[in-house]
């Protein structure tokens, strides 16, 4: 029972689907471009069968879109569908950037004492 509950939240959620590590270096491979099933299992250390799996969730939540070349499948990062995470993120960076200007400004405050005992000497 809670297995199907967190299967069926996996498909049907951007961010439980790059929850799964090997999903997350799945969309890393594709970042640089499209690719074939193939070489997405060569620049990865897990076997066809369990990328496809994989590719599949990413395709049931919009994370990945594929398209056919002759007999081939090629994949891709759909970022559009990337941006409920990015705007999450987003939240936390703001957070880090203001904490870090305020270090930056207290460093240099110390920098400005430190120089002006310096001068007094």
């Amino acid at each position: 029972m809670i297995g199907a509950v967190a299967r069926a939240a996996t498909t049907a959620d951007v961010f439980n689907a790059v929850a799964e590590a090997r999903r997350r270096q799945i969309l890393d491979v594709l970042a640089s471009g499209e690719k074939q099933v193939t070489a997405v299992v060569e620049a990865l250390p897990i076997s066809q069968p369990q990328v496809s799996k994989h590719l599949r969730v990413l395709s049931e939540v919009g994370l990945v879109e594929a398209r056919s070349d002759g007999r081939q499948r090629l994949y891709r990062v759909n970022g559009r569908r990337l941006k409920p995470i990015h705007d999450w993120v987003s939240n936390y960076e703001r957070h880090w950037n203001e904490r870090l200007d305020r270090l930056d400004t207290y460093l240099h405050e110390l920098q400005h004492e430190e120089k002006h005992d310096d001068d007094k000497s």
